[in-house]
């Protein structure tokens, strides 16, 4: 049966707004403010997910299908990765990320222009690392160290390889890519939680059901 995250949610009855409505009507919603998430001892073990890549245009809908057989479950793929914002923390699709790419930089000579510089590795003669690769360092860097395979003090320079735009907003994409998925025999633990603690206990004064609260009235001005 699909579990789809809004099934877990309790509602919440605020005072409606609409036209002709006075304090004693109310909407019935989805208490958005109420989050599920896993909890620590799960989330902080590694032994219960598996690490997965992103392929393509693949949402988070795709990726529980491919895992769970069960698109529905795409907030268990959110949940692990504790991503809240899809817009902004999931990989774009290829599209829209051109969009993205025009929008923020304005033409193809700005997309390729310089953002900032990388090292190169440099390592000694006799292969001893003497400098990691990808660190963000100036344009024209030097670095100078005793080779002990030579015996002498060697001075290395050119070590700092651009990296435009459209390279670096590419691997902000491919990072995301790499996440974590639950395995599937766990996930009737989540579902367990889930039903335990999202809904609503007694002593509020708002408490209607254990699916349901009240706002408090407010006046309605005409």
């Amino acid at each position: 049966m699909p579990k789809p995250y809004f099934r877990f949610v309790p509602d919440f009855n605020y005072t409606s707004r609409q036209k002709g409505s006075n304090s004693t009507d109310y909407t019935q919603v989805k208490n958005l403010f109420k989050r599920g998430k896993i909890r620590e001892d799960i989330f902080g073990e590694i032994s219960f997910f598996t690490k997965y890549s992103i392929i393509g245009d693949e949402r988070p809908d795709s990726v529980a299908y491919k895992i769970y057989d069960d698109s529905t479950l795409d907030w268990i793929v959110l949940l692990a990765n504790n991503i809240i914002n899809v817009q902004d923390e999931w990989p774009l699709s290829q599209q829209n990320f051109e969009n993205y790419l025009y929008e923020k930089y304005l033409n193809i000579e700005t997309i390729n222009a310089v953002h900032h510089y990388e090292s190169k590795e440099v390592k000694t003669s006799a292969g001893a690392l003497i400098f990691q690769k990808g660190i963000k360092i100036p344009n024209n860097y030097t670095i100078s160290f005793y080779d002990d395979g030579l015996g002498t003090e060697v001075t290395t320079t050119n070590i700092a390889v651009p990296v435009t735009n459209l390279e670096y907003e590419t691997q902000l994409q491919e990072d995301k890519r790499n996440i974590f998925v639950l395995k599937p025999r766990y996930l009737n633990i989540i579902f367990n939680d889930l039903e335990t603690i999202m809904p609503y206990k007694k002593g509020s004064t708002q408490f209607e059901s254990r699916t349901l609260k009240k706002g408090n009235k407010i006046k309605i001005y005409e």
